[in-house]
């Protein structure tokens, strides 16, 4: 009975923080649609205006990317559940704003950036927070639900905006604020919810606060046990060995040897994932559709293109991601997505989408190789990197490496969604060419820089990462050279 608590608590804890994924992702999805909305224009006046797109993109990106730093420091003092309440909060400021009938683009703007700061402190917080509370067992299973949450937030924002330009007249305003509006009801949630949870373990007992982090524990496994005591036990050692060796913390920590390579390892598999390109085919769905010849049926497309990314997350997440492993995962998801990047572009090439007329079978055979290209991406550089990243830093330093992290996929994020409408358009068949020199060029770095986690505690991670560089006195110096200088 205990485990079945404890896993329905964790289950539940995973799953309410993921619908932070979840808010990055409908944001991001909705603005697309509403922007094309008659409605939306009129109120806004933006006939015309074809900067407003990559404006409000653009916007929500900068934000997002500018609050993973205060998130470091913040998560770092206050913790984990009220990080991610205060991302709650300010998301559904900008909601409102957004929402409201200001009629100034200047005003919906300023409403973007501050969603923007909501949705950065989720997407810092929310990987970390599963990956301190996961049991090793199922930790790569909850720590994908970050990736599962996302892409049905974007399969969703797709149905919606659909349904309000069909069924909403485009004489009113509410065609474009119901899409704006259904997101308080997610960012409602998230902050609620974690009113019924508990603050992370390992953030707990590295204040010392250890009464709480061994209740906190109890709860989260469902039962007081001798297995559970002696897991807090080896979480509280590895924490006390941690400020032992690197006491009196500091920057510095970041860039030792055996830091580094994973600091630098995390940064480069966040610039994979935009690399594989699947970013900027959210983003951009409809206009990908139209490029490869889905003609007048281009949100229907999107739509659909929605569910297959989450059914396969939802398969992945429930059956493969602790058969596969995280480097299995990434090497043979970029093999199989660049491999399919290169039949849509040959496709393209060879038999040139008509703007007009019924939907050629090239461009249906086009069609259904990006919904196979999205489902291996949400089988692999979609879930993986957040839950890899999370749960290879020590506790020590895990909020500055993961805010390091995240603010560089912002970074890439903001960089590919500026890139990809033009490469589109100037480019054509040969953007799918180049995303397919991207992924196969991702098989051969997974292969030789990516270490497997499956089944290992995070206190195991420096012995894997020791191994992997190979300098573990280099390292005790080092680290005593820190210490020395900060007594």
């Amino acid at each position: 009975m205990g485990v079945l608590l404890g896993t329905f608590r964790v289950s539940y804890l995973s799953a309410l923080a993921c619908i932070g994924s979840f808010l990055f992702a409908y944001d991001t999805g909705i603005i697309g649609g509403i922007l094309t909305l008659p409605s939306f224009s009129n109120d806004f006046d933006t006939h015309g205006n074809t900067s407003v797109a990559s404006n409000s993109t653009s916007l929500l990106q900068a934000g997002a990317f500018f609050a993973c730093f205060f998130t470091w420091p913040f998560t770092a003092r206050f913790g984990r559940r009220l990080s991610i309440m205060l991302a709650s909060l300010v998301f559904c400021i900008g909601a409102v704003i957004q929402v409201a009938p200001t009629h100034s683009i200047g005003a919906f703007y300023a409403a973007r950036v501050i969603s923007g700061v909501g949705v950065g402190v989720a997407t810092v917080i929310v990987p970390m927070y599963t990956a301190e509370m996961a049991p090793k067992e199922i930790r790569g299973k909850l720590g994908s639900l970050f990736q599962f949450f996302f892409t049905l937030g974007v399969m969703t924002s797709y149905w919606v905006d659909y349904g309000v330009s069909k069924h909403i007249p485009g004489t009113t305003s509410r065609q474009w604020q119901i899409p704006v509006g259904l997101q308080l009801v997610p960012g409602g949630i998230l902050g609620l919810g974690m009113l019924l949870t508990k603050e992370s373990v390992r953030w707990l007992a590295t204040k010392k606060r250890d009464e709480e982090a061994l209740a906190s524990l109890i709860w989260v496994r469902g039962e007081d046990t001798p297995a559970v005591r002696q897991e807090y036990e080896e979480i509280v050692a590895s924490i006390r060995e941690e400020e032992r060796i690197t006491e009196g913390y500091s920057l510095k920590e970041l860039w030792l040897p055996i830091n580094r390579f994973r600091v630098g390892l995390i940064i480069a598999i966040q610039i994979g994932v935009q690399l594989t390109g699947n970013t900027s085919l959210a983003y951009y769905a409809p206009q990908v559709f139209t490029a490869i010849g889905a003609g007048s049926n281009t949100l229907f497309f999107a739509g659909f293109f929605g569910i297959a990314k989450v059914v396969a997350c939802g398969i992945f997440v429930l059956f493969l991601i602790e058969r596969v492993g995280r480097r299995g995962a990434l090497v043979y998801g970029a093999a199989v997505m660049g491999a399919l990047m290169l039949i849509v572009g040959v496709i393209v090439a060879t038999n040139a989408p008509k703007a007009d007329g019924p939907i050629q079978s090239t461009s249906i055979a086009a069609v259904i190789m990006i919904y196979l290209e999205a489902m291996a991406y949400n089988m692999s550089w979609g879930p993986v990197p957040w839950l890899y990243m999370a749960e290879i830093m020590p506790s020590r330093i895990r909020e500055g490496a993961v805010a390091i992290g995240t603010a560089t996929q912002w970074l890439f994020n903001f960089a590919f969604s500026q890139v990809t409408p033009h490469a589109v358009e100037n480019l054509g068949w040969r953007t799918f060419l180049m995303f397919c020199i991207f992924n196969w060029a991702l098989v051969v770095f997974a292969f030789f820089f990516v270490k497997e986690t499956k089944g290992r505690s995070l206190e195991d991670m420096d012995i894997l990462f020791i191994k992997k560089i190979g300098q573990v006195n280099s390292i005790d110096n080092e680290k005593a050279t820190v210490t020395h200088e900060h007594v």
